[in-house]
């Protein structure tokens, strides 16, 4: 069984600021047709520039956006039909982590645990354990999400994703506003997870060496459909002269990978 299969996925929007009710104007479509599969275990990357729909992806697998046309599986769940069944089987983490900003970091986590059924005492040392590899100052996992920066916010949405041992983990940009320190750091967690937990891994990052680094497949999406998908190291032989990932990237899209811009999907 696959751990993601997407069948002719596609997706529309309408423009900002139009009524639902009406029908002027023709709408936005974010995916267009995106087939592909993700084996169990894998650690499969999408790549493309802003806007190009990797978030609004995600967002489908996740049961955020139900796709408009064809099919979304998740270890043989329909994401439309069995929403709860894929929930339990996933963690996301995206760059727009949502919190209960007015509590601390250890309280946001330990509302995380209780919804999982963990047990507090466990999960708070394993909760620490993480956030303190992550490199969050210790005096931070008291004070209130509202006082952290973007970065250690970040920092706290990657530990309440690693926590629960999910069987896939769909991660949208997870390094973006981190530091190169931190950002290792949690690639070095994301590999161990992957190796102990045997986790399927979705990757949307800009970060082409990252990709590089965790991915076993890369596909490439530019206007909602997927333009390449292979290994990376087959991706910079075939697109990029042999000179890396970044270069394949470049001239497929025509693009620069940006790094620490947030991603603006439908």
């Amino acid at each position: 069984m696959y751990a993601i299969e997407c069948r002719e996925v596609r997706k529309e929007f309408r423009p900002e600021g139009e009524s639902p009710w009406k029908r002027r104007g023709a709408k936005v479509r974010a995916l267009d047709g995106i087939s592909f599969t993700v084996q169990d275990g894998e650690c499969f990357g999408i790549l493309g520039p802003n806007g190009s729909g990797k978030s609004t992806l995600i967002r489908l697998i996740s049961t955020l956006l139900v796709p408009d046309e064809g099919d979304v599986l998740v270890f043989g769940h329909d994401v439309r039909s069995a929403p709860m069944q894929v929930r339990r089987l996933i963690h996301r983490v995206s760059v727009e982590a949502s919190f209960f900003k007015k509590l601390s970091a250890q309280e946001n986590l330990d509302y995380a645990s209780g919804l999982y059924g963990l047990e507090r005492g466990e999960a708070r040392a394993r909760a620490r354990e993480i956030l303190m590899r992550l490199g969050l100052p210790k005096e931070k996992v008291g004070a209130p999400l509202e006082e952290m920066s973007r970065g250690q916010q970040q920092k706290v949405a990657i530990a309440r994703a690693l926590l629960t041992s999910p069987t896939l983990l769909l991660l949208d940009e997870p390094t973006t506003g981190l530091d190169p320190r931190s950002r290792r750091d949690v690639q070095e967690f994301i590999e161990e997870v992957r190796a102990v937990h045997s986790a399927s891994i979705v990757l949307s990052t800009h970060d082409m060496q990252e990709a590089e680094r965790l991915c076993d497949r890369v596909a490439i999406i530019r206007g909602g459909r997927f333009i390449a998908l292979d290994t990376p190291a087959n991706l910079a032989v075939r697109f990029g002269n042999g000179e890396g990932l970044e270069a394949a990237f470049l001239n497929l899209t025509g693009e620069e990978p940006n790094l620490d811009e947030e991603e603006i999907d439908g």
